[in-house]
């Protein structure tokens, strides 16, 4: 209660800043209302929303909880209140923010470049049915990979777990049609150590996160941060277990029974990436999930992006080259489909990307607008669906609420 007052109290101050008119304090209460509802009705614990136009932060709050659910669901007794500053898990957002960015580096530096072949730098996929395999498809996600593989069953390190990607069949042609694949983001990871002699944990905070002052962006938070300030994802792994052993789904794998393996976690996972992929097989660092963040450092990183003037991290042409659409709709690692729901008839030149533990950014350059939404969806727990809560109506209503008084 005594943190809602203080975010009212923020909140009503910002209201009365020189520059923010009438329509920026409706955008407020219209934002307030949405993220209030959904944490009032139990849909998620909470939310840390911020939004950023030509410089100015327009919204900026923590509603909620950090932690409002046992491990069984249910309300816990003693909820935790969230604030701006919690580190989330933000899942796949470290496709982009980490993994696509360092692309982005190795190309200005003209270490590699987007076309060229996986091959050059892996040499598993010199093979005649992966050899037309750039680097751009695994950005793109059609290079013919699986979308989703539990590498776990049969890998245990980074090491391992890279010679399994490279060895497993595609699944569809190259090219031609977009499959969403974590597995392409892995090896993307992979080309980056290859490239730069670097763990990728290595070469992102030496050439990203610390020259931008992210200081609270990184893998592994629970080895180094007070796990009080990280944000609960999910009690273990309840949505991958069902990936394995419910063939509804879709993920089907002769070579591997589900029981074959074991290693679960039972416990709410805090600081530990959620992704069973990144902690189980890579050691809780990979390039497509792991990152852990707050608001207030993805915004560093949304501003280098926006940037008009050329800089010192990444110059223009590189960042045109990442975000110009392709045939599918989408950037070089960053999403630009503005169908997708998060980003729902967005201008032309937008981008973006979603986490499954609930973390957004859409990103709108013709306004020099930018949206971060932080969720812990999975602190609830799975439904009686057996899936977790979907965000995606919320996202929409955000980000058309947004839209609408943010011209």
């Amino acid at each position: 209660m005594y943190m809602q007052k203080i975010n009212v109290l923020i909140w009503l101050l910002c209201c009365s800043l020189p520059g923010l008119g009438q329509s920026h304090k409706l955008l407020g209460k219209e934002l307030d209302l949405l993220l209030q509802n959904q944490s009032d009705s139990l849909l998620i614990p909470g939310a840390v929303l911020q939004v950023k136009q030509q410089g100015k932060i327009m919204y900026s709050k923590a509603v909620g909880y950090a932690s409002r659910f046992d491990s069984s669901g249910k309300l816990a007794s003693n909820p935790e209140p969230l604030t701006i500053h919690h580190l989330y898990d933000i899942a796949s957002l470290t496709k982009v923010i980490g993994t696509t960015t360092s692309i982005m580096l190795l190309t200005d530096q003209g270490k590699l470049h987007p076309d060229d072949p996986v091959g050059k730098y892996i040499p598993a996929f010199n093979a005649p049915d992966k050899k037309e395999i750039r680097i751009r498809e695994l950005l793109t996600h059609t290079g013919g990979l699986h979308e989703w593989y539990p590498l776990y069953y049969r890998a245990h390190t980074k090491e391992e777990t890279y010679a399994l990607v490279a060895s497993l069949p595609l699944k569809y042609p190259v090219g031609r049609e977009r499959h969403y694949s974590d597995l392409g983001f892995i090896l993307l990871g992979q080309i980056i150590e290859t490239v730069s002699g670097q763990s990728l944990e290595q070469f992102e905070k030496e050439h990203i996160f610390s020259p931008l002052g992210m200081r609270n962006t990184l893998y592994r938070p629970a080895l180094y941060r007070d796990r009080k300030k990280i944000a609960p994802s999910s009690y273990g792994n309840p949505y991958e277990y069902r990936m394995v052993h419910d063939s509804s789904l879709g993920f089907v794998f002769k070579e591997i029974s589900p029981d074959q393996w074991n290693g679960w976690r039972h416990y709410t996972l805090r600081g530990e990436v959620n992704d069973g992929n990144c902690w189980y097989a890579c050691e809780g660092v990979n390039g497509a999930a792991g990152l852990f963040s707050t608001v207030q450092d993805l915004q560093k990183l949304v501003d280098l992006l926006l940037e008009k003037k050329p800089n010192g991290l990444i110059s223009k042409k590189t960042r045109d080259l990442f975000l110009t659409k392709d045939q599918f709709n989408n950037g070089l690692g960053w999403m630009m489909d503005t169908a997708n729901s998060f980003m729902k008839n967005a201008p032309e030149g937008s981008f973006g990307h979603t986490g499954f533990t609930g973390t957004s950014i859409a990103v709108v350059p013709s306004r020099q607008l930018s949206v971060i939404l932080l969720v812990n969806r999975q602190q609830r727990g799975l439904l009686p669906s057996r899936e977790y809560y979907n965000l995606n109506p919320l996202r929409r209503k955000i980000f058309e609420t947004i839209l609408k008084y943010l011209n």
